[in-house]
């Protein structure tokens, strides 16, 4: 990613679904008005989700998803028909390409699907060079034809007003500051943290404080203690990488509020309360159960790495149990998780929020504990009720 590039997690995920052969490549191709996806008669050119950032007019910027078709057939399409359906669980606005006017039973089974999951739909009639009357009168239902353009502009204006619609307008921090106030950063250079740049977390939130007014500070946690001292305004917040949580915790003084960037991502996707009440279950963890840590993207492990270094060694000192570990990364998520007794997850700051809300369903409705690394490093280290101060509804649920 560029240094002024958006974010992926940041841009609306719009998914191209369809059968084989329904033209979704032409379609992604005409919307986006260049040659992103192989067009081609033979079925099947599309064996993998291809998944293209840009700026789409008068959308801004977006994913493009196009997927393999959902009629695909032996082994190796079983397994193609899986990784369209999975791009649902990241997808924002979902179009579901038909030929013609004609809606198989897997297109049916399709649109059953998203509409559970309660994803923006529009259908695109394509292949339908001549309109009647009684097409255009299908509401969520557009027609037209992506190799001679025909329909592409309402089909874009539509998917630009459910983006609309599906806008949030949140904060990661600054709703808790004013304009001027001072919030401290701590970030750790180990042997972990990537050359020459800032993580993904700490930039958005660099930059959300910024448009907030405040005033940003980001120091080690070698240097927090002399910061503090010299700072002639004491800051409003402090936020810290959870993984230096004990070593801040000391130093901050108790009347400034302390977080970290974990859990202000936790909040700012909508899962915050989640993840707190999740992170109680790691008290009652014996012998023999099983956790799932998972991360949302796929670096390189390092020597020194949270998720398979540092957070195991945490939860075997905290638990006193011998427990085993599972690990997955990147867009690898199990839907079963009823071997679990907690799953422990990332930031999330690599995925969207409907995949992370997706994510959290699963091990809600599988009656799995889930929450997130900065808030179970917070409760393991006693300190979780303070770095939740500053939100007075999840404060609540731990008096």
């Amino acid at each position: 990613m560029g240094l002024n590039e958006i974010p992926s997690a940041n841009r609306v995920h719009i998914g191209i679904f369809g059968r084989r052969n329904a033209g979704k490549s032409s379609v992604m191709n005409a919307l986006t008005n260049q040659s992103i996806a192989i067009v081609s008669d033979v079925l099947g050119t599309t064996t993998d989700p291809v998944l293209k950032a840009m700026e789409l007019l008068p959308i801004g910027p977006v994913v493009m998803i196009d997927t393999p078709g959902i009629d695909d057939e032996g082994e190796l399409g079983a397994l193609r028909v899986k990784k369209s359906y999975q791009m649902l669980n990241k997808t924002d606005i979902a179009v579901v390409v038909l030929e013609c006017e004609t809606e198989s039973p897997e297109d049916t089974a399709l649109i059953e699907k998203i509409r559970q999951k309660n994803i923006p739909l529009v259908i695109f009639h394509n292949k339908s060079d001549v309109l009647t009357e009684n097409s255009q009168t299908k509401e969520g239902h557009f027609y037209g034809s992506a190799l001679k353009n025909i329909g592409i502009t309402e089909l874009k204006n539509e998917i630009a007003r459910l983006a609309k619609a599906e806008e949030p307008d949140r904060k990661i921090v600054g709703d808790l500051l004013s304009p001027l106030d001072i919030a401290v950063l701590v970030v750790p250079i180990d042997a972990s943290a990537p050359k020459g740049r800032l993580i993904l977390p700490q930039q958005q939130t660099i930059r959300d404080i910024l448009e907030s007014g405040g005033i940003s500070v980001v120091v080690k946690e070698t240097e927090l203690a002399e910061t503090l001292k010299k700072l002639g305004t004491p800051p409003k917040i402090v936020i810290t990488d959870s993984q230096a949580f004990g070593m801040v915790n000391k130093i901050v003084p108790k009347d400034i509020l302390l977080t970290s960037f974990s859990i202000l991502f936790a909040r700012y996707k909508g899962n915050l309360e989640t993840a707190v009440r999740g992170a109680k279950a790691l008290d009652g963890l014996k012998d023999g159960d099983k956790i799932l840590i998972s991360e949302g993207c796929t670096h390189h492990r390092q020597c020194g790495d949270i998720g398979t270094v540092k957070l195991p060694a945490w939860i075997k000192k905290h638990t006193c149990a011998d427990v085993s570990l599972d690990f997955t990364s990147g867009t690898e998520f199990p839907d079963d998780l009823s071997g679990y007794s907690a799953v422990i997850h990332c930031g999330g700051c690599m995925l969207n929020e409907r995949e992370m809300k997706y994510r959290y369903k699963c091990a809600e409705d599988q009656g799995v504990p889930i929450t997130n690394y900065g808030i179970a490093i917070a409760h393991m280290h006693g300190i979780l009720k303070r770095s939740v101060e500053p939100f007075e509804d999840i404060r609540k649920i731990l008096e």
